[in-house]
């Protein structure tokens, strides 16, 4: 012991006790005071009991950087945890860019996230799952002063980051065939290659498009550009953005990162962008703005795919679901950048203009803008009815879009419906929107 740092060790021990306790507290919130199982529950949180009962459990989840289950939720095999300064540095964007600041993910049984978070608390700038794999003495001796059993469990933990078993991949996993010599028409030329998801990387291209899409900096510049100001900043546009969806209804089977993106992958275009003149116009004369939206091109060619594809009268199968469900993903991913498109690029209170005969509805949805000068409006926006017949609007128009040689009817127009209200970029614009009206609305009331 002599040669423990005793501050540091308290430090540790206190922020492993401070876990406990709110883990605890939260467990025991919810019996009665005189429930004969919480004296059980207690014991359960002392710490080398619980320390000894993680340490057991942290085999059932790996950290990860590099993910399998990405590319396939059947794939079986090896996953990777190999922090970016670990990686070769070159020229391409790759993990290895990330730097210290990145988030691990974590595969595996869900029931055992809590050994995660609790090796993801912090002391002194630290993790525990770093201190851990630097083989801290001072944690070491914070989890037990018995020694042997101290490093049996720093073992454990430092398992989780290690790869299970021997390197492998899997019949449903991707692979490629790498020209590494000079003749394609040799195979000893080729390296197979098995490609994983890069998982840490993904997640901070997301968190990155995010901010530049939705935060409060980037729609300061692009408001300071509609009024024609200098601004200290510029903003960024994503042409042709795509969002895929991984893990369907269950985004946590794939891994903890894609479950708190709620299962949105961004795909940035592949092709360099062909830029088109900001040609934007107010959706004046038109009764219904989805009149204009099903006329662009890209709707227009997402709508003819899905009405062939069902006209082709396709068995109902998962595979059948899940084509159906990416094609009607695609257009409301189109409608919500098309309404990003004129909530941000138009003057706002363009829907008070006599030429616009928008139902409230859609002038509440496309022109939130207006809410900063027009209180009436922004107490109609916030009773938030609207949403649910900008859903019932969108039904009916693909609906109709899709002609009248197919048997649709109100059973589709619902799922049409409920696909835009739960589809996370939908709600992320109107949560966005939300936060933006309410901050108006602190600062109206602050001023009277």
């Amino acid at each position: 012991m002599d040669d423990i740092n005793q501050h540091r060790r308290s430090g540790f021990q206190a922020v492993i006790k401070q876990f406990l306790k709110e883990r605890l507290d939260a467990r025991l919130d919810k019996l009665p005071e005189d429930d004969s199982r919480r004296q059980s529950l207690i014991a359960q949180f002392e710490p080398e009991t619980w320390i000894a009962d993680a340490a057991r459990r942290v085999g059932q989840i790996q950290a990860a950087t590099h993910i399998l289950k990405a590319v396939h939720p059947d794939a079986r095999g090896t996953n990777f945890y190999l922090s970016p300064d670990s990686l070769p540095s070159h020229a391409e964007v790759g993990s290895h860019a990330l730097g210290d600041d990145f988030a691990g993910d974590v595969v595996g049984n869900a029931a055992a996230l809590d050994v995660y978070k609790f090796l993801r608390q912090t002391c002194d700038g630290k993790t525990l799952l770093d201190a851990v794999l630097a083989g801290d003495a001072d944690l070491k001796a914070a989890f037990s002063e018995d020694s042997a059993q101290a490093q049996t469990w720093m073992e454990s933990f430092a398992g989780l980051v290690q790869a299970r078993g021997g390197v492998a991949t899997h019949t449903r996993a991707k692979q490629v065939y790498w020209l590494v010599g000079r003749d394609p028409c040799n195979d000893g030329d080729f390296h197979l290659l098995a490609p994983l998801y890069a998982s840490s990387l993904a997640h901070a291209l997301h968190s990155a498009i995010n901010e530049d899409r939705f935060g409060d900096a980037a729609k300061a510049a692009r408001q300071a550009r509609r009024d024609k100001q200098d601004h200290p900043t510029g903003y960024s546009d994503y042409p042709q953005l795509l969002v895929q969806k991984l893990g369907g209804t269950k985004p946590q089977n794939v891994s903890q990162l894609n479950s708190e993106r709620g299962g949105v992958n961004y795909l940035l275009a592949s092709l360099p962008p062909v830029w088109k003149s900001g040609d934007l116009r107010e959706p004046w004369r038109v009764d219904s703005v989805f009149a204009i939206f099903g006329a662009r091109i890209p709707v227009r060619a997402a709508v003819r795919e899905l009405k062939r594809f069902l006209k082709a009268d396709p068995p109902e199968t998962m595979a059948t679901r899940n084509y159906r469900d990416e094609l009607v993903d695609g257009i409301i991913d189109e409608l919500v950048s098309y309404a990003g498109e004129l909530q941000e690029g138009l003057t706002p209170g363009w829907s008070a203009d006599a030429l616009c005969r928008l139902p409230k509805e859609e002038c509440l949805w496309l022109d939130i803008g207006r809410s900063k000068q027009d209180e009436g409006f922004r107490s109609e926006w916030l009773w938030f009815d609207w949403p649910l017949e900008i859903g019932k609007r969108f039904g009916n128009w693909l609906n109709g879009a899709l002609g009248k040689n197919l048997p649709l009817g109100d059973i589709e127009q619902r799922q049409w419906r409920r696909e835009l209200l739960t589809d996370p970029l939908w709600a992320l614009q109107l949560d966005q929107g939300k936060r933006n009206i309410n901050k108006v609305t602190k600062a109206a009331g602050e001023e009277a």
